[in-house]
Order: C-alpha cells, then sequence, then structure tokens
C-alpha cells in the first residue's frame, strides 16, 4: 500500500516554504507521494481541518522543482468552482514540469458560500464536474475543437501542450454519484475517513459499476495526540487488507507534523 502525507494548509499565518520542507522530507522519509486540498474561501475563515490557504497546483509546481520521486497530487481541487480550460492547461504544465507525477485529483465541492461567491451553480455542480473533466480528458488528448458540451462547447482553437500519458485522475468522494464518476472518468478514487466496513462497501459498490482497473484508497486524519501509534497502526493495516492500495495522511497542524511522519512511515514499513 502506498502511503502519502496530506500538507497542512489550514494555517494563514504558515509559512508556506514549511509545506515544500515537508514534501522534501516525505521524499526522504520513503513516503510515495503528497497531497494537498482546496478552498478558495470559507464563511469564517480557514482553521481546523478546512484546508486551502495555499493554492495547490502553485505550491506543487514548486515542490515539484526540488523534489525527484514523489508524486504530487490535489485532493481534491473543487473543479466546478474553477474554469476547466484553465485547469487543462494548469494541469498539463505540471505533469511536464514533474516528468508525470502530479495527479489531478477532483470533487465538486460541498460549501455553498464558495459557489455562491464566485457565481457558479450549486445545484449543478455534479454535471459541472463531469462536462469539465470530458473537457479535460479531450484537450490533453485532442489538442483543438470542435468539443461538444452544454457546458463548455467549442469550435475551434488549438490547445498544448497535449500529452502522450493521460493525466491520472482521482475522484474523491463517498456518495453514490462520486463512485459513478469515479467509475466513468478516474484512475484513483480516494475516500474520506471511513471505517474499514464502510470502505468495503464503497468500493464494492464501485466495483459493481466498472470493469476498469481503478486504484482505491483513503485520507484520513491522524495526530498522535488523539489516536496512539499502535492503533492507528492496526487500522492501517485493517484499510490494506480491506483493499485500500493508497493511504494519504492529513498528521494535524504544522507543529509536530515532520515528527509524526517519521514516526508512522517507520512504524508501517512491515
Amino acid at each position: 500500500m502506498e502511503i502519502l502525507a496530506v500538507l497542512p494548509t489550514e494555517d494563514p499565518s504558515l509559512d508556506p516554504q514549511f509545506l515544500i520542507d515537508a514534501a522534501v522530507r516525505a521524499e526522504t522519509l520513503g513516503y510515495d507521494g503528497v497531497r494537498m486540498p482546496d478552498h478558495l474561501l470559507f464563511p469564517h475563515g480557514f482553521s481546523g481541518d478546512l484546508g486551502g490557504v495555499y493554492d495547490p497546483l502553485v505550491t506543487l509546481a514548486s515542490i515539484a522543482a526540488v523534489t525527484d520521486r514523489i508524486t504530487l497530487g490535489t485532493s481534491v481541487l473543487i473543479l466546478p468552482l474553477r474554469n476547466p480550460f484553465v485547469v487543462a492547461k494548469q494541469s498539463a504544465t505540471m505533469v511536464k514540469l514533474s516528468a508525470n507525477r502530479f495527479i489531478l485529483g477532483v470533487g465538486v465541492g460541498w460549501n455553498k458560500e464558495e459557489f455562491a461567491a464566485v457565481g457558479a451553480s450549486f445545484r449543478r455542480r455534479g454535471h459541472t464536474t463531469d462536462e469539465a473533466l470530458r473537457l479535460i480528458r479531450h484537450l490533453h488528448d485532442v489538442g483543438h475543437g470542435p468539443f461538444d458540451s452544454d457546458t463548455y462547447p467549442f469550435t475551434t482553437g488549438v490547445f498544448a501542450p497535449t500529452l502522450n500519458t493521460p493525466v491520472p485522475i482521482l475522484i474523491g468522494g463517498t456518495s453514490d454519484a462520486a463512485l459513478r464518476r469515479a467509475a466513468r472518468f478516474a484512475d484513483i478514487w480516494e475516500a474520506f475517513n471511513l471505517k474499514t466496513e464502510e470502505f468495503e462497501e464503497r468500493v464494492s459498490h464501485l466495483r459493481a459499476l466498472t470493469d476498469r482497473p481503478i486504484k482505491v484508497g483513503l485520507n484520513v486524519k491522524w495526530d498522535s495526540d488523539t489516536t496512539p501509534l499502535d492503533e492507528f497502526v492496526d487500522q492501517v493495516a485493517s484499510w490494506e487488507d480491506a483493499g485500500a492500495e493508497s493511504l494519504a495522511v492529513h498528521f494535524g497542524t504544522a507543529a509536530g507534523m515532520l515528527e509524526r511522519m517519521e514516526t508512522l512511515i517507520h512504524a508501517v514499513q512491515w
């Protein structure tokens, strides 16, 4: 099972250099990759689990320049809040800059205030996401119009860079709609904070929707102050036994994160 580190972006006072240094440390320790969350704004500010202070794509581009091996992924970019032509350009550029280490993780979002602020439809966010993913794949693969869509149609124009190897798409979420989207588009499906039995049920549901090979994993939080290491390591083994192929771990606040990263990776290298 791959072990990845989720970089903490909940504290506006955090020096972003810490995120770059933490990613370099993760690579040195043997982590398989890093993930970054995304939000444009919150009604009452960023704190706790509400990450997204620093833009994930810009930050991951900086990390790409100082790492060689780890994968670099968004988990997850709220796609219906963004122009997919821009996301297609950014993600293709990330693939080139990182030597094919970038993973485009997307979700539909849940915060109505964000959608209202940017003028995006909250009610249609699922359909908007599906059409955006179709467009991004088309631009990366074909590189020009026409493209038929009720949301993002265009007739002429040339896109570059196109990609010889498609950027891996990660779909985050556990709803039936998220699983249908994963069955249609995903190379990776990532659940958030599910117990083992819940994870097994959702994986079974996903496998029933498609025969395509989709890597399945989880995004979870571990803070040694609240959950003992031995207890969490047992849970990691349980998730792996249930079929998890990747585990992205949020280590809580930046304070003590590097020590927790080192403690965990040594404990799970069985």
